[in-house]
């Protein structure tokens, strides 16, 4: 027997217990209702999806051509669109998940308007768009499944039996719109109590994976700007373990911690690092301070801190903002070093955030890594922050310099010119950025890629081209050519918007409820018929 008749059966167990009064529940009904909401809290879409993610982390390290992608999504309408669209073109959300991005929630859900990515907006803002994006997700479920039903009716009602049996097993057989997101907790917004606070929040609103940075939680900047200041190891892995105790707390035993290093572009610390004995971890830390080894106490001017490092005694460059310097060209070595330490202590994926997408400078420290780590793998973000048309075409350049081919015709700080868009460079500069997340997985260890801003971009551009035309000379063909005529063609969803807001799984209700006097609004006259 199929699950959905196993569901009917079991309430009408239950109708039949409560007796009389209970009689014009149909158990159909119920069970219809039941099974559009397969999932009851957000711990029972963090346990479902943690599962998910780990079984797709274990395929991946058995085979790097299984990795992991997603889209950052700042509204729950947007991620659920997106895995609409997903279902409709791929058949399947495998392997692709949804990323919370913090500088989303900083420049577009904050009550205090857009501001910068330095965790100034509302932390709550964080897992109320959680709890806001498997909203959205589960009323696509809903409003799915409430189409197949719909055509059940229809099948029964034409006495179809080999078509009721092919929308049964669709029904069977259903995925669901829920897939995991990795969610952006940043420095996480105070001490490591505050941290682990906060990550319950998440956790309990349905993340399944939570990102946390090495930055200082009160001077944190985003990853592609300037000024950021890393703290000690021993300061980060308190809050990995934060985390983990919230994970741990709420039953979601396989949740996922992304231990995210700053230390590529971040060249200040706030503190030097407690040290109990040479070569511990605080000394590790502390040996890439900047600064001049003296001799004696001659050399100590006023305010100045000394530490011994290495057997002698180092002064250490601080600046006028109180803040002491790393050596220059020391990033990829604390970076390998913060690396290990956080999959050493807890953590389970890796963030290196880079100044560049390169394959090459990637596995570089991957490549270290997994000489401590044979497992390591990374989340990377492919970001908007680089300008990825002149990056892959001045990579290009460099390989045809290099190998002594003529390049003449470039010049390579002006390369992204619309001039250079048909030359045999840009060609092979367009197929590396389209085959680098297959290339990256391959050989630097990315087991997710994602973009964390696309959504925001997309809905600036499509906006910008509306504008354009509807307020210009295309007036309201612009609309209808730009958006709708488009949407018909290419069976968008939304172009039926009073269901997508659900109109009709409002109608099944109110005939749940009320029989043949409920007041319907998808009769003759809702010009959505049109569609």
């Amino acid at each position: 027997m199929s699950a959905y008749k196993n569901e009917i059966d079991a309430i009408a167990t239950v109708r039949a217990a409560a007796g009389n009064t209970w009689e014009a529940i149909n158990p159909e009904y119920a069970a219809r209702m039941r099974i559009q909401n397969r999932f009851k809290t957000g711990l029972d879409i963090a346990r479902y999806t943690a599962k998910i993610m780990r079984q797709d982390m274990a395929e991946y390290d058995a085979d790097s051509s299984q990795y992991t992608q997603s889209l950052g999504c700042w509204h729950g309408f947007i991620g659920q669109q997106k895995l609409i669209a997903i279902k409709k073109h791929f058949g399947n959300t495998n392997k692709r998940y949804l990323y919370l991005s913090g500088w989303m929630i900083a420049a577009l859900r904050s009550e205090f308007g857009p501001l910068p990515d330095q965790s100034m907006h509302e932390k709550t803002s964080v897992p109320a768009l959680i709890e806001e994006l498997y909203t959205f997700l589960r009323q696509a479920d809903a409003r799915e499944m409430g189409g197949l039903f719909r055509q059940l009716d229809d099948a029964r009602e034409a006495g179809d039996a080999a078509k009721e049996a092919d929308i049964q097993a669709q029904i069977d057989n259903f995925q669901t719109h829920v897939v995991p997101i990795i969610a952006d907790i940043d420095a996480g917004f105070g001490n490591e109590e505050a941290t682990y606070l906060l990550a319950k929040k998440m956790i309990e609103a349905g993340a399944c994976a939570i990102q946390i940075e090495n930055q200082v939680s009160d001077e944190k900047q985003c990853g592609h700007q300037d000024g950021k200041v890393t703290v000690p190891h021993a300061d980060f892995l308190a809050k990995i373990r934060a985390v983990r105790y919230a994970f741990l707390e709420l039953g979601v035993e396989d949740g996922v911690i992304v231990a995210r290093t700053d230390s590529l572009g971040a060249g200040l610390t706030k503190q030097i690092a407690v040290t109990n004995e040479p070569g511990d971890l605080g000394d590790k830390y502390n040996s890439f301070l900047d600064g001049d080894y003296i001799d004696s106490a001659a050399d100590i001017d006023n305010g100045d801190v000394v530490v011994k490092a290495n057997g002698k005694l180092l002064k250490p460059k601080r600046l006028a903002s109180g803040l002491f310097q790393f050596k220059k060209g020391s990033g990829e070595d604390r970076v390998v070093l913060d690396c290990i330490t956080s999959l050493q202590n807890g953590a389970d994926l890796l963030w290196i955030e880079t100044e560049k997408p390169h394959v090459g400078q990637i596995a570089a420290m991957v490549n270290r890594i997994r000489e401590e780590v044979p497992n390591a793998k990374l989340v990377y973000n492919n970001s908007p922050s680089f300008n990825w048309t002149l990056n892959f075409r001045q990579q290009v350049f460099d390989a045809m310099a290099e190998a002594g081919q003529d390049v003449s015709l470039y010049d390579r700080a002006n390369l992204m010119s619309v001039e250079y868009d048909e030359t045999e460079l840009a060609a092979v500069a367009d197929e590396k950025i389209r085959t680098f997340q297959a290339d990256a997985a391959r050989e630097a260890g990315i087991f997710h890629h994602l973009i964390t801003l696309p959504t925001y971009h997309t809905a600036a551009l499509s906006t910008d081209n509306l504008a354009k035309e509807y307020f210009g000379d295309a007036g309201m063909l612009g609309y209808v050519a730009g958006v709708q005529r488009k949407e018909i063609r290419q069976g968008i969803a939304c172009v039926k918007h009073q269901n997508m807001a659900g109109s009709d799984m409002g109608d099944d209700h109110k005939e749940y409820f009320s029989g043949d006097a409920a007041l319907k609004a998808s009769g003759k006259d809702n010009t959505m018929n049109q569609f």
